[in-house]
C-alpha cells in the first residue's frame, strides 16, 4: 500500500458512531452525471434544466425521501425572466473631447437592466469612491449629490481593503456594504443612470477574464420584470480605468485615499462621459427548486434545512477551443452531489426527531434567485427553521487536515461545527480570503438576512499529501482558469476525498441539530440576531 493511500485513509472521514458512511464514490458518480454534456451546463430555462431536476427528484426518491415541494410534488416554481443582450451592443467613453470605443468582454462589460432598447449618450461620469451607503457606519457617498442621469464610477470592495487601518468596517473581511450588488442598489437609490466598477483582481477576488467572458451570458431576474430607472451596470478593466484617469490628470492611489474618508462625497470626473447602446430580449419562464424531506419522528414541524444550487452557466459563450458548455463540475455539481449523499445518509439511518429538508436551488449564479425566492415564499415557516447548512464547496480537493469556515464570527453554531470537525480529526480554520465576501455570495445568505442561523464551510486546502502549498496551487489554478468557465469539467482523477470529508461534517452537524431541542441563534451584536429574537418564542 502506498504512503499516499495510507495518509488518505488516515484522514478520510470517519462515520459518526452508528451512522451511515458518506461515500466519495457515490458523490463522484453523481458529479460525473450532473456535469456531463448531456446536462448541457444545467442552465436555468435551458435544455439541461428538465434533465437536471428530474435526475435530482429520482435520486431523492431512490434514497427513500418524500417530496417536499408544492402540491405534494418535488418542485417549487420560481418565476423568472431571462435577459439576453442581442448582438451589436456598444459602449464608448468620451474623454476631453476624444471618443474611445470600449471592446465588450475585453475593456469592459455591459449589463442592461431593461427589456427592449437602451440608448445613453453623454452621461457624465462621477467618481463615487467605494460607492458605500452605510448609515450605521456613518458613510454615504451620495449625500447631497445630484446623480440623476449620471454614471457612478466605483471601486471594488470596501474602505478597509488595502487601508492598513481599521476604518470602521470589518478589517480584511469584506463588509456587506462592500458587495458589488449592494453598491448598485445604493447608486440606483441615489438616482444614477448606471454604475461602472473599476476592476482590480485582489479587490474583486477574481480576474477580469471571468467577468469579461461572462459578458455574453444572459442575466436573470424575477418575473414580471419591473422597469428600472438605472439603465446599466458593468465593469471597467484596470488598464482602461488607469488610462481614463491618466487622461483626466488623476491618480488611482490618491483617489483611493480620498475615498477612505467618511466625509467623502461623489465628485465629477470633469471632461468624461459615457455612451452605450444595446437591446435586451426578455423571455419569461418558470424554473424550479427541487425539495425533498425526511419527516421528523417527534417534532416534524421543526426544520433543519440543507441547500445546494443545482445550476451552472449553461450553454453560453464559447472558449478558445470552441467549447460552449459551462459544465460546472465543481460549481456546483459537487455541492449538489454532496446534498444527495447527505440525504442518503439521513434516509439510511435512524429517523431524526426534527424534519430534515434538502433543497436544490435554481439560479444561484444569477443572483441567489432560487434560494431567495424560497426564503421569501418558504414551504415551511422560517420561524420553525432551526438552521441552514449550505453546500457550495467551490473546489474539489484530495484528503485534507482541515475544513474552512466561511464568514466566521457570526453564530455559536460555528463552535459546534469546530467540535464536530475535531471529532473527525479535522481542524476548522477561517477562510483564507475573507476579502472576497463569500458569506454574501451563496444560497445560505437569503436565510441569514431574514434571521435564520446559516453556516457555509468547505473542504480545507491543508492537504494530507503536500500540505497548504499543494492545496493553494490547486485552488489558484482553478480560480484563474476555470471558475465559471467551460473548463470546469469532470476529471476522472478526482478522488473526492476532501468532498467526502466536508459532506461527513455536514451530515454529523445536521444530525445533532435534527435530534436536539435547542434553537441556535446569532452572536450578541450580530445584525441578524434581532430578527431571530423577533421570531416565535420557541426559537428564543
Amino acid at each position: 500500500m502506498s504512503l499516499f493511500l495510507l495518509l488518505a485513509l488516515a484522514a478520510a472521514p470517519a462515520a459518526v458512531s452508528g451512522s451511515p458512511a458518506i461515500s466519495a464514490e457515490r458523490i463522484k458518480a453523481d458529479v460525473l452525471q450532473l456535469s456531463s454534456d448531456d446536462f448541457a451546463g444545467r442552465g436555468p430555462g435551458e435544455a439541461g434544466e428538465s434533465k437536471t431536476i428530474a435526475y435530482l427528484a429520482d435520486r431523492f426518491a431512490a434514497a427513500g425521501l418524500q417530496p417536499g415541494g408544492e402540491n405534494g410534488g418535488w418542485y417549487q416554481d420560481v418565476p423568472l425572466v431571462r435577459m439576453d443582450r442581442l448582438p451589436g451592443a456598444t459602449m464608448a467613453l468620451t474623454v476631453t473631447g476624444r471618443t474611445i470605443p470600449l471592446t465588450l468582454g475585453r475593456d469592459a462589460t455591459l449589463s442592461l437592466r431593461n427589456a427592449g432598447a437602451t440608448a445613453l449618450a453623454g452621461a457624465e461620469l462621477v467618481f463615487a469612491g467605494y460607492g458605500i451607503v452605510d448609515p450605521a457606519r456613518g458613510w454615504d457617498a451620495y449625500a447631497g449629490i445630484d446623480m440623476k442621469g449620471k454614471i457612478a464610477v466605483v471601486l471594488a470592495n470596501d474602505p478597509d481593503f488595502e487601508a492598513g487601518a481599521d476604518l470602521g468596517f470589518e478589517g480584511r473581511r469584506m463588509a456587506y456594504s462592500g458587495r458589488v450588488g449592494v453598491k448598485f442598489e445604493a447608486a440606483d437609490k441615489a438616482g444614477a443612470a448606471g454604475v461602472l466598477v473599476i476592476h482590480e483582481e485582489a479587490a474583486a477576488s477574481y480576474p477580469f477574464a471571468q467577468v469579461g467572458s461572462g459578458d455574453a451570458l444572459p442575466a436573470m431576474g424575477y418575473a414580471p420584470l419591473a422597469p428600472s430607472a438605472m439603465k446599466l451596470t458593468g465593469w471597467l478593466s484596470r488598464d482602461r480605468s488607469l488610462s481614463l484617469l491618466r487622461d483626466l490628470g488623476l491618480d488611482l492611489a490618491r483617489l483611493k485615499q480620498e475615498a477612505r474618508q467618511p466625509a467623502f462625497r461623489a465628485r465629477p470626473l470633469a471632461g468624461a462621459s459615457l455612451a452605450a447602446r444595446g437591446e435586451i430580449k426578455a423571455t419569461p419562464f418558470t424554473s424550479r427548486n427541487v425539495i425533498a424531506r425526511l419527516t421528523g419522528a417527534e417534532r416534524p414541524d421543526e426544520i433543519v434545512l440543507y441547500g445546494a444550487h443545482w445550476d451552472a452557466n449553461g450553454r453560453n459563450g464559447a472558449d478558445r477551443s470552441g467549447d460552449t458548455i459551462r459544465n460546472g463540475a465543481i460549481d456546483n455539481a459537487t455541492g449538489t452531489a454532496e446534498l444527495l449523499e447527505v440525504a442518503r445518509a439521513f434516509a439510511a439511518g435512524k429517523r431524526p426527531a426534527r424534519t430534515v429538508v434538502f433543497a436544490a436551488w435554481t439560479a444561484e449564479e444569477k443572483g441567489l434567485l432560487g434560494a431567495n425566492f424560497y426564503a421569501a415564499h418558504p414551504l415551511a415557516p422560517l420561524a420553525r427553521t432551526v438552521a441552514v447548512i449550505n453546500l457550495d464547496p467551490h473546489l474539489v480537493l484530495p484528503a485534507a487536515r482541515n475544513i474552512e469556515l466561511v464568514g466566521g464570527g457570526r453564530t455559536p453554531l460555528e463552535a459546534d461545527l469546530a467540535r464536530v470537525a475535531k471529532s473527525q480529526g479535522l481542524r476548522t480554520d477561517p477562510e483564507p480570503n475573507p476579502e472576497a465576501g463569500w458569506y454574501f455570495r451563496s444560497d445560505h445568505f437569503p436565510f441569514a438576512r431574514r434571521g435564520v442561523p446559516a453556516l457555509s464551510f468547505r473542504a480545507g486546502r491543508d492537504l494530507v499529501e503536500g500540505g497548504r502549498e499543494a492545496g493553494d496551487a490547486i485552488v489558484s489554478a482553478y480560480n484563474a482558469r476555470c471558475y465559471h468557465q467551460p473548463c470546469d469539467e469532470f476529471s476522472a482523477a478526482w478522488t473526492f476525498a476532501g468532498t467526502a470529508q466536508e459532506a461527513q461534517v455536514a451530515f454529523a452537524l445536521g444530525s445533532e441539530l435534527a435530534d436536539s431541542a435547542a434553537w441556535p441563534t446569532w452572536n450578541e451584536g450580530n445584525e441578524f440576531k434581532p430578527l431571530r429574537d423577533a421570531m416565535s418564542p420557541t426559537v428564543r
